[in-house]
C-alpha cells in the first residue's frame, strides 16, 4: 500500500506542475505576455494552495474516511482544472476586453485569482490529506518523517511535470489534450488507490463506481478526438469566432494567426507581431529607412528578431546591400510563416542576400565575429527580462564590437508627441543615457507611437542633414510610401532632438544593465501608468527603493523586535512558521536570481532554464530526502535547523562574490560549457539548503502539537506564502530595482531576521 501512495503523491506533484504551467501560459495569452502578469498569476497560485493547505487541512486529521476524501478532491481538482482552461479562454469575452486589448492590472489580479481560485484550493488541500495518508499506512501516525516524505515524491513529482511540460506536453499537445491526460491519470492512480476497500462499504463502492466511469469517458475524450473539437471550439469563443488558420504552442510562446481577405495577422501570445502582405508601412519605412539612410553606403545588416514582414523587404531595397542575416529565436515562427506566404514573406526570406538565424539574437552576437553595418534590433521595449538584454549597456557593448568603423546600432522605445508621463520618460531617458555610456554619438527621432535610436561612434549620425539623405534617397532610387523627402525633412528637423532633450530633462539616469534591469523596471512601470494610474504613486515608492532603505528595514525590525519581545514574551511565539516564510521567500528569489543570471548571459534557451528549474527542484527532493532519513537519528533538530538557517544565509550572500569573480572570465573557456555546468550546481546547491528545512521545521513544530497533517498543512501553506511574496516582490521590485547583487543581500538580511528569532526564543515558543 505504501508504494500505492507514493506513486499517488507524485502524480499529485506532477498534476499541480502541470496545472501551473498549463494555466499560467493560458493566461499569459490574455494579458498580452506581460511579465507582470507572470508574479501575479504565480502569487495567485501560491497563496490559494496555502489556503488549501492550511484550512482544508486542517479537516484531514479530522475525517474518517481519508482515502475516499483524497479521492474525491482529486477528482475534483481535475474537472476544476477542464473549467478553468476553458473560462480563460472566454475572459477577456467575460470583462469586455477586446481582441490585442491589454488588461489592466487590478482586472488582471482579480480575474486570474477567481479563475484559479478552485484549482489553486483544491490542490493544496492534497498536501495535508496525502501526509494523514502516508502517516496511516506507514504506521507512523505522529511521525513528522512521513511530512518530509511526502514533500520529498510531491517535489520528484513537480520534477517530473516540468520536463514533460517543457519537452512534451506544451510542444505536442494543445491545452485540452494535456489537461484531459492530466486529469485521465489522476483517475487511474485514485482508482488504483481506492479499489482494494471495494467490498468496505457503499462510500467505497460509490468512489470506484465514479472513478471508472471517469476513466472511461475521459480516456473517450482524448482518444475519439473530442478534446481536439473541445479545444477548436473554445479557440473560437477566444478570438470572437475570427477566422483562425492556426493556433499552436512552441517552446517559446503561442502563436495564433488570423486570415482575413487575405490578409494574415500574427500574434504571439495575444499580442498582434507580424502583418502580412501589408505591414505596418508608417513604421517599418522609418524603422529600416532613416538608419539606412543615415549610412553613406551599407553593405551587411544584422536584424536581431521582427524581420520577417517588411523590415527585410525594405532593407533589400538599398542597392548597395550585400547581405543580411536574420537571427529569430522561434524557428516556429519562420515555419508558419513559410506555410501561410505572402508574395512579400516569400520575396524576402528567400532572397539570395539574405540568411536565416534559428537563435537568440543576443546569443548569435556574442558567438559571431563578423562585422556589420547596421544592427537593427526589432524588439521595441525592455518589457521582460528577455528582451530587456537587448537594452542594457552589456548589450550595446557587445553590439559596438560587432559594428564597423562608422556603423550604426538601431533601436526603438515606446514614444508620444502629447502623452508625456513621467514613466515613459524615465525609460526613455535611461535608454538614452545606457546608450551614451557605450557610443559616442546618439540621435533620437521622436515619434508618436515609437522613439527611433541611432547610436555610432561616427559623428555622421549627428551632422547628417536633411539635404543629404535626401540625395542618397533619390540616389538609391528607394521606391517607399511614407518615406519621401518632405517626410524625411519633418523627422530629421534639429526641432525634434531639442524637444527630446527637453522630454527628457530631470528624468532617470541610471544605466540599465544585465545584473540590474532599471530598464525593466520603467517599462513596468509604464505599462501600469497606461492601465492601472491608480497605482501610480506606488511604482514611484518602489522606484526609490535601494540598499540601503534595505539594511534601514532590517536594523528597524531587529530593534522592533527586540523591543516588543522585551515587553512580551509572547511576541513571536511562531518562529518556526515564521522561518518557513522567509524560505519560501528565498527559494522563489533564489530560484529567480540563478534563471536571471543564465538569461542575462546566455539569453533565451528554453532548455536550459527548464533545466535550471529541475535541478533546483531536485536539489530540494534531495536535501528533503537527506533529513527525511536522518530526522530520526537527530538529537537535536533545533541544533541542525539553526545550521541550515545560516547555510542558507551564508548562500545569499556568497552566490553573487563568487559569480561575480567568475564573471570577468566569461570570455574565456568558463564562457560555455564549464560555466553552465557551474551555474547548475549552485542551482542544485540552493535546492537542497532550502529542501532541507522542511523536514526539520515539522519535527520541531510537531514536538509541541499533536496533529501530522495539521502541521505540515501550515509549514507547507508557510512556504507558500513565503513564495508568493517572492514571486511578487522579486519579479516586480527586486530584480529590476536592486538588481542581482542588491537582491541577494536582501534574502540574505531577510533569512538572518528569522535566524535571530529562532535563536532568541526559548524552545518551548518555538
Amino acid at each position: 500500500m505504501k508504494n500505492r501512495i507514493r506513486l499517488t503523491v507524485v502524480v499529485m506533484g506532477f498534476s499541480g506542475l502541470v496545472a501551473e504551467i498549463l494555466l499560467l501560459r493560458e493566461l499569459l495569452i490574455v494579458f498580452s505576455g506581460n511579465e507582470l502578469s507572470i508574479g501575479i498569476i504565480l502569487a495567485n497560485w501560491l497563496i490559494l494552495e496555502a489556503f488549501g493547505s492550511f484550512v482544508l487541512g486542517r479537516k484531514a486529521e479530522r475525517t474518517e474516511k481519508p482515502l475516499e476524501t483524497f479521492s474525491a478532491i482529486t477528482i475534483l481538482f481535475s474537472l476544476a482544472l477542464l473549467i478553468a482552461i476553458f473560462l480563460t479562454r472566454i475572459l477577456k469575452n467575460a470583462i469586455g476586453i477586446s481582441i490585442g486589448e491589454s488588461v489592466g492590472f487590478l482586472p488582471m489580479f482579480y480575474s486570474s485569482f477567481f479563475i484559479l481560485l478552485p484549482v489553486g484550493i483544491l490542490h493544496g488541500a492534497l498536501f495535508p490529506f496525502s501526509c494523514r495518508i502516508y502517516a496511516m499506512f506507514s504506521g507512523q501516525d505522529q511521525d513528522a518523517s512521513s511530512a518530509g516524505r511526502v514533500y520529498v515524491y510531491e517535489t520528484v513529482g513537480t520534477i517530473v511535470g516540468g520536463v514533460a511540460c517543457t519537452y512534451l506536453l506544451i510542444t505536442y499537445l494543445n491545452t485540452f489534450r494535456a489537461s484531459l491526460g492530466v486529469a485521465l491519470l489522476n483517475f487511474i492512480v485514485c482508482l488504483f488507490l481506492v479499489a482494494p476497500y471495494w467490498e468496505t462499504g457503499r462510500l467505497q463502492k460509490a468512489i470506484v463506481v465514479i472513478l471508472s466511469v471517469l476513466v472511461f469517458s475521459s480516456g473517450f475524450l482524448v482518444v475519439a478526438g473530442q478534446a481536439d473539437r473541445l479545444h477548436d471550439y473554445s479557440i473560437k469563443a477566444q478570438w470572437k469566432n475570427q477566422n483562425v488558420v492556426h493556433y499552436q504552442n512552441s517552446q517559446y510562446g503561442n502563436i495564433c494567426i488570423i486570415e482575413n481577405q487575405g490578409q494574415y495577422i500574427f500574434f504571439l501570445d495575444g499580442v498582434p507581431e507580424l502583418i502580412t502582405p501589408i505591414p505596418d508601412i508608417p513604421f517599418v519605412e522609418e524603422f529600416v529607412h532613416l538608419p539606412l539612410l543615415a549610412h553613406p553606403e551599407p553593405t551587411r545588416l544584422l536584424v536581431l528578431s521582427g524581420g520577417a514582414g517588411g523590415v527585410v523587404n525594405e532593407a533589400l531595397k538599398h542597392p548597395s546591400i550585400e547581405r543580411i542575416e536574420y537571427a529569430e529565436l522561434d524557428p516556429l515562427l519562420l515555419d508558419l510563416i513559410e506555410r501561410y506566404p505572402t508574395p512579400l514573406t516569400e520575396s524576402e526570406l528567400n532572397d539570395e542576400r539574405v540568411e536565416i538565424k534559428h537563435t537568440d539574437g543576443r546569443l548569435f552576437l556574442n558567438t559571431t565575429r563578423d562585422k556589420y553595418d547596421l544592427i537593427l534590433v526589432g524588439i521595441m521595449e525592455p518589457s521582460n527580462l528577455q528582451t530587456n538584454r537587448f537594452f542594457t549597456k552589456e548589450f550595446f557593448s557587445l553590439a559596438k564590437k560587432r559594428l564597423n568603423e562608422v556603423g550604426i546600432l538601431v533601436i526603438g522605445l515606446p514614444g508620444s508627441l502629447d502623452y508625456l508621463n513621467e514613466e515613459l520618460k524615465d525609460l526613455n531617458s535611461s535608454i538614452f543615457h545606457t546608450l551614451k555610456s557605450v557610443f559616442a554619438n546618439t540621435r533620437v527621432i521622436p515619434g508618436d507611437g515609437t522613439n527611433l535610436f541611432l547610436a555610432s561612434d561616427s559623428g555622421e549620425i549627428s551632422t547628417i542633414g536633411t539635404m543629404q539623405v535626401v540625395e542618397r534617397l533619390n540616389q538609391r532610387n528607394i521606391q517607399a510610401e511614407v518615406i519621401v523627402p518632405w517626410h524625411v525633412e519633418s523627422k530629421l528637423h534639429q526641432g525634434w532632438q531639442d524637444w527630446f532633450d527637453r522630454f527628457i530633462e530631470g528624468s532617470s539616469e541610471k544605466i540599465n544593465s544585465d545584473f540590474n534591469p532599471v530598464g525593466l523596471f520603467y517599462s513596468i512601470a509604464h505599462w501600469n501608468a497606461l492601465y492601472a494610474p491608480s497605482l501610480r504613486g506606488l511604482f514611484r515608492q518602489f522606484e526609490r527603493i535601494n540598499l540601503q532603505i534595505i539594511i534601514l528595514l532590517f536594523a528597524v525590525f531587529l530593534l522592533l523586535y527586540f523591543f516588543l519581545r522585551w515587553k512580551s514574551k509572547r511576541v513571536f511565539g511562531a518562529a518556526i512558521p515564521y522561518s518557513i516564510i522567509t524560505t519560501g521567500f528565498a527559494g522563489m528569489i533564489l530560484d529567480l536570481v540563478l534563471i536571471f543570471t543564465f538569461q542575462s548571459i546566455y539569453g533565451y534557451v528554453f532548455s536550459w532554464i527548464g533545466l535550471l528549474v529541475a535541478i533546483f527542484m531536485a536539489g530540494a527532493a534531495s536535501g528533503a530526502m537527506l533529513i527525511t532519513t536522518a530526522l530520526a537519528r537527530i538529537r537535536d533538530p533545533l541544533g541542525v535547523f539553526k545550521k541550515t538557517e545560516l547555510a542558507i544565509i551564508g548562500f545569499s550572500f556568497g552566490w553573487p562574490i563568487m559569480f561575480l569573480a567568475f564573471y570577468a572570465y566569461l570570455e574565456g573557456p568558463m564562457a560555455s560549457f564549464p560555466f553552465k555546468m557551474l551555474l547548475l550546481a549552485f542551482s542544485f546547491i540552493g535546492g537542497l539548503l532550502i529542501g532541507c528545512q522542511f523536514p526539520l521545521a515539522n519535527k520541531i513544530y510537531l514536538g509541541k502539537r499533536a496533529s501530522v497533517s495539521e502541521t505540515a498543512g501550515l509549514l507547507y501553506a508557510s512556504d507558500l506564502l513565503g513564495g508568493w511574496f517572492g514571486g511578487i516582490i522579486g519579479a516586480v521590485v527586486l530584480l529590476p530595482v536592486l538588481g542581482l547583487v542588491g537582491t541577494c543581500i536582501t534574502v540574505g538580511l531577510l533569512k538572518l531576521t528569522s535566524f535571530i528569532v529562532i535563536t532568541t526564543q526559548p524552545d518551548h515558543r518555538l
